[in-house]
């Protein structure tokens, strides 16, 4: 794990007791640190009582504290603990942050930061993959994988990619990124910002946080994001340090089976303007980007049957990220729905000349339904496993069936994830 004597002697709190709560937990306690921590469930506190004072942290007393950790899952602009941390004039901070404050105990090493609404995932593993392949130490965090705080220090000239949410950006307020990446801003997340400008607020203080002479990669097909990229360019401290990317921009992109899709053109021009800052030689970036395996539930190539491909990309869980999925394949058999975040197709809307049918799923399965009706043929299946079935029969060789489903996973799955596995097992359990 790692640990730093900065924090040794000082006193946290430690709210919520999932990955990176136990991570920090297990940080400042190894480091020397007095930690208090609460979580509503019983278990997990029983699981970290012989090392932290178990303490309800909405009833303590938190005058004294050096900060109060809490997981970014934690709404900040309607969980109390907010109000009562400034009351007590506490900082509220996160993993990132603790780890962004360890930095100098570290060996002598550099941190890119991946942020953006969606594709942030693949381009910090994309990322992560051409610098191993390079023969660089580098590991990545944050979003993605472990807990940072969780793993084992880099040797010297090491490199850790952070994917990084706004939620877990709100929490931090000194990680200097050497290489600071964003992709898009598009709406999302709402519920935890007032408005739309206050959540683009939010991705551009990774920027901010940076010091004069690091590098900032910014897309340039996001109007949000280019808007940032002026702001950046505005500043004379910065104006020579920020790269403008497009997908344009890319060449190469057959070759690369992992990373079809105008969307994933996207990252691929994030991930290798970042390799170049970074050093790395031309030949070791082309050939890490044939290599690169694809993310779990991101575009991911499930099985070939008589001809259909069947893709996974059950991590789009709005239109925005949908619509690149629909864009990469000619012929798609769609299958659609869950837990709607907005009440229209967006950008897939653009994308319909490519889709043969639609399945549609879930909770939000009759909207899409009504919204669909008289642009594509639409079979209201309700259940991933219904749908799966049906595709399946009426695609035809060459012809993609693709579990893309521009919502959320909660009406009838845990998370994106457990949607994703089911559609695998659907697909494996086909005649």
């Amino acid at each position: 794990m790692i640990t730093s004597p900065i924090f040794a002697g000082r006193h946290y709190a430690v709210l919520g007791l999932a990955r990176s709560g136990l991570a920090a937990v297990d940080a400042l306690v190894a480091s020397g640190a007095k930690v208090a921590a609460w979580d509503s469930r019983e278990e997990a506190r029983d699981a970290v009582a012989g090392a932290v004072e178990i303490r309800d942290l909405l009833a303590a007393d938190l005058r004294g504290f050096d900060g109060v950790v809490v997981s970014p899952g934690v709404p900040l602009n309607r969980h109390p603990i907010a109000a009562h941390a400034a009351a007590a004039g506490v900082p509220i901070i996160g993993d990132i942050e603790l780890f962004a404050q360890a930095r100098a105990s570290l060996r002598p090493h550099r941190v890119v930061g991946v942020t953006g609404t969606n594709g942030k995932s693949t381009t910090t593993a994309l990322i992560h993959h051409l610098l191993k392949t390079a023969g660089i130490p580098a590991t990545m965090g944050g979003n993605i994988g472990l807990p940072i705080l969780a793993q084992d220090p880099l040797p010297a000239g090491g490199i850790y990619v952070l994917e990084l949410s706004s939620y877990q950006i709100d929490l931090t307020r000194s990680l200097d990124c050497e290489v600071a990446v964003l992709l898009n801003v598009t709406p999302d997340h709402l519920d935890r910002y007032e408005d739309f400008a206050a959540y683009a607020a939010a991705k551009r203080r990774l920027f901010a946080m940076q010091s004069a002479g690091h590098v900032a990669v910014i897309a340039a097909d996001d109007l949000e994001a280019e808007g940032v990229a002026a702001e950046l360019r505005g500043d004379a401290r910065r104006r020579a340090d920020v790269h403008s990317i497009a997908a344009a921009g890319v060449h190469g992109q057959s070759a690369w089976p992992s990373l079809q899709g105008p969307h994933n053109a996207q990252n691929a021009a994030a991930a290798i303007a970042v390799s170049v800052a970074l050093g790395l030689e031309p030949t070791r970036i082309a050939d890490g980007l044939r290599s690169y395996p694809g993310l779990p539930h991101r575009m991911e190539r499930v099985a070939e049957r008589e001809g259909i491909l069947f893709v996974n990309d059950s991590k789009a869980t709005n239109p925005d990220s949908a619509a690149p999925a629909l864009a990469a394949y000619p012929s798609v058999h769609w299958i659609v729905g869950g837990l709607a975040k907005s009440n229209d197709l967006g950008p897939c809307a653009a994308q319909l000349g490519h889709v043969r049918a639609a399945y549609t799923i879930g909770e939000a399965g009759p909207m899409f339904a009504h919204l669909l009706e008289g642009k594509v043929p639409v079979r209201e299946c309700e259940l991933l496993v219904t749908a799966v079935h049906e595709a399946a029969e009426a695609a035809a060789p060459g012809e993609v069936v693709l579990l893309s489903p521009a919502c959320a996973s909660f009406d009838q799955f845990r998370d994106y994830e457990a949607r994703g596995d089911a559609f695998r097992a659907a697909v494996e359990a086909l005649a």
